[in-house]
């Protein structure tokens, strides 16, 4: 069961990527970036699901011709290489015009090594049927071994193509693109576990070759298949769902939960909220945190002491932090000294009209939970220091 598993769990991240992916192909159609992506995704679903032995056994016994799965795998899997291909055309841009030739080369080439496959695989004989290593068993039988070859090298330009290109993406990406850098790294690793196994299997048909029968584990090979293509998967599922509306919202209201949970508790600021229903979306969600918020610092604003602000700015900027970030940590640090005031139900020393105007809300709750600077504030204003 678990080996199953590991076999069609690619299969499903892959499906749920296409899934993701295509609201997007319908709304931008004419995007050949978007048309390559989804394509790779439609021929990578079945790939891991027709090749474990399960399936391979049930599809030859359907089909009445013994190996019938081999060529059949090999095909999607060269297809599924050239789409890796045409992706990284698309990806690298350039001129247009020299995309399309490009483009249309890669499929002319793929397209013929797949018919090649069946073709040599018609001509030649397989009469005893392998469920993992036709590959290797079949190394040295005439026209089953070019076949072999076919699928090789185009698997191995294919995930070369792949991994490479998206190598130096990632090197040049920025590193605030946290969901685009993690998906990258992801099929990178996925792209280097697929050129494991293809160096196993290069290895173990030139043994063949050369007479001898040094066979990769039909475990190893297993694991190093299903773990390159639930990482390829995932590598474009997350950039999918990191990228998405959603998950930038929930991302914000994850980050603000600090802020939120020290102005909703606190005794002074009297902030009274209306309950979501479980079924409330994110976005609704993220509103709702935002307005307890904002009720909570007007509540509170009787409690600013100027004097906390101006000694936090100037901490900050003495610890050589700019002028932007030294203002979120004097409002953060004014802000805690107030909640902790108004805990306590003293009065600041100097009442100052709400003003907080140091920039998004995030930061100033990344502030509030992290800075020492602000936790020193809070710490004097518990003291009454």
């Amino acid at each position: 069961m678990s080996s199953r598993i590991l076999l069609y769990l690619p299969g499903a991240v892959m499906f749920l990527a296409l899934l993701i992916k295509v609201p997007t192909l319908r709304r931008d159609r004419d995007q050949p970036l978007n048309r390559a992506a989804c394509a790779l995704l439609v021929v990578g679903c079945p790939i891991t699901f027709l090749a474990s032995p399960p399936t391979i056994a049930t599809v030859n016994r359907l089909t009445g011709v013994v190996n019938f799965s081999a060529p059949l795998v090999f095909c999607l899997v060269t297809v599924f290489s050239g789409s890796c291909v045409v992706l990284v055309l698309q990806w690298a841009g350039g001129p247009p015009a020299a995309v399309r030739r490009a483009t249309r080369l890669t499929v002319a080439v793929f397209g013929a090594v797949s018919v090649l496959i069946v073709v040599l695989f018609v001509i030649g004989d397989a009469p005893v049927e392998r469920l993992r290593d036709v590959d290797t068993y079949y190394a040295t039988t005439p026209w089953i071994r070019e076949m072999i070859v076919c699928f090789l090298l185009a698997h191995t330009v294919g995930t070369s193509a792949l991994t490479v290109l998206c190598g130096k993406w990632l090197w040049r990406a920025d590193r605030s693109l946290r969901p685009l850098r993690t998906g990258l790294a992801l099929i990178v690793f996925g792209g280097l576990l697929d050129l494991a196994y293809l160096a196993a299997k290069w290895a173990s048909v030139a043994a063949r070759w050369a007479g001898r029968d040094w066979v990769v584990s039909a475990d190893v090979a297993l694991s190093l298949t299903s773990g390159a293509a639930l990482m390829i998967g995932a590598g474009f599922v997350v950039p999918l769902v990191g990228g998405s509306a959603a998950w930038r919202d929930f991302a914000q209201y994850r980050r603000l939960y600090p802020l939120w949970k020290a102005l909703r508790g606190s005794a002074a600021a009297r902030v009274r909220t209306v309950p979501l229903a479980w079924w409330s979306p994110v976005g609704i969600r993220l509103i709702h945190r935002e307005s307890v918020i904002d009720d909570g610092i007007l509540a509170l604003a009787s409690r600013f002491d100027p004097a906390v602000r101006t000694a936090a700015y100037e901490a900050a900027r003495g610890q050589g932090l700019s002028g932007a970030r030294a203002a979120v940590v004097a409002d953060a640090a004014m802000l805690a000294a107030a909640c902790r005031r108004g805990a306590a139900g003293t009065q600041g020393g100097h009442p100052a009209p709400y003003r907080l105007d140091s920039g998004p809300l995030d930061a100033l709750a990344r502030e509030f939970r992290s800075s020492p600077i602000v936790a020193a504030a809070r710490e004097a204003a518990a003291t009454g220091a």
